[in-house]
């Protein structure tokens, strides 16, 4: 008896081209292994809602029927979580390979909803997804003491260039927390600078909703400023930046060394636990982001960091580390509420503040710009989630740093 390997079978007929560019992902090609096990769509958080969840858009190829996967729009559903690829028994890259192709299709035969098409403009016209003038990207900084640099001022070495993102630059709650974060590297002593006005979008998420060629033109414009200046390294704040920067970039050829602040931040842990004299008392729950949990395994950081803080009590969620649920903002799903609301009448974010009241949390705490926004929203939405405080991590550390100078 002879058996096929991934690499043999012949007769798997689809669309030519968007075979041969499932292909060029890594392992791409081990699609053609598929048990049809379905564990991809049980796992996926909207696939009891799509005509065509993960093993149906397989089996549409086998089928030689991917048209109709294309004449639907439920698959701007997924939110590229990376759920259906760490279950995959095969080792699929679903996300990477079969959702975010699937999706550049769609995009080709405009097959696009409207809210994700103005923020897809927006980021091209901009470099950013919320159409903001890109010479007020450093406004959140202003008054800070002392002043955050901004490299094309300063015109000199620094360590760590700080790449500070889209929402971390221009939401309210991101802004919030870019002034925390820079309250941290100042107490630390860190040689820092950011770009300003000349920093784009990271365009992660623009790739994973289809547009590759705008994430690589948004990726090059970065690529030339990032040769204009001097450092050793670079932190991030948004996961979706870090994971862009260490896994996509170089393929593009722009390669740096490159940290979540979390990570940074607990490299320094020794130095923060004697500055950080203010105690917090409530219990935290600990909100895992896609891209920084399943996409790039990091979920021991966040949480050294919270237990650093006095007085905080850490509580994990029903979901949590590998298994935690997406806040929904993921693959352009920061630009899709309405079409997911009308199709789904829930909300993630909303399931993730219900997780947080059952284990009786305080605080909520994330580590993405995504995330406070959302699950601040679901919380005025969600019944017994009046008391939850969002906080982004660097918040309760610049928190507990405060409180230990007034103390001191």
């Amino acid at each position: 008896m002879t058996t096929s390997t991934v690499d043999t079978p012949e007769d798997f007929e689809f669309n030519d081209a968007f075979r041969l560019s499932l292909e060029e992902v890594e392992q791409g090609r081990r699609i053609r292994a598929c048990l049809q096990c379905a564990a991809c769509s049980g796992i996926c958080p909207f696939g009891f809602l799509m005509d065509f969840p993960p093993h149906k858009m397989i089996s549409a190829m086998r089928a030689g029927m991917f048209e109709r996967v294309m004449g639907m729009d439920s698959l701007w559903l997924c939110v590229s979580c990376y759920a259906c690829a760490q279950v995959c028994p095969a080792q699929i890259p679903l996300t990477e390979g079969l959702m975010t192709r699937a999706k550049e299709e769609m995009v080709l035969a405009g097959n696009i909803p409207v809210e994700l098409q103005d923020a897809l403009e927006n980021s091209q016209r901009y470099g950013n997804a919320l159409g903001e003038p890109p010479r007020r990207r450093a406004d959140w900084a202003a008054g800070l003491e002392p002043a955050v640099p901004i490299l094309g001022k300063i015109k000199r070495s620094v360590d760590v260039l700080w790449f500070v993102g889209d929402y971390a630059s221009f939401h309210p709650r991101g802004r919030q927390a870019s002034q925390a974060l820079a309250t941290v590297l100042n107490r630390l002593g860190v040689d820092y600078g950011i770009l300003g006005p000349e920093e784009n979008s990271d365009g992660d998420s623009q790739r994973l909703a289809g547009e590759r060629g705008l994430f690589e033109m948004l990726a090059e414009k970065n690529g030339r400023v990032f040769e204009k200046y001097e450092f050793q390294e670079i932190l991030t704040t948004d996961p979706h930046a870090f994971n862009a920067l260490k896994n996509e970039y170089p393929a593009l050829g722009i390669s740096y060394p490159v940290r979540h602040y979390s990570q940074f931040l607990a490299t320094h842990l020794e130095q923060l636990q004697t500055m950080l004299g203010g105690a917090i008392s409530a219990r935290v729950a600990f909100h895992d982001p896609c891209y920084l949990g399943r996409a790039n395994g990091i979920y021991d950081e966040p949480r050294q960091l919270l237990a650093a803080v006095p007085g905080l009590e850490l509580v994990e969620m029903l979901h949590t580390r590998e298994t935690s649920i997406c806040c929904g903002g993921g693959g352009g799903g920061m630009w899709l509420d309405g079409f997911r609301w009308e199709k789904a009448r829930f909300r993630l974010s909303e399931v993730r503040v219900q997780e947080a009241l059952a284990v009786g949390a305080d605080i909520l705490a994330v580590t993405c710009p995504y995330e406070m926004p959302r699950f601040e929203d679901a919380a005025k939405t969600v019944e017994g989630a009046e008391h939850l405080v969002v906080k982004d991590i660097a918040e309760l550390l610049a928190d507990a740093l405060v409180e230990a100078e007034v103390s001191s």
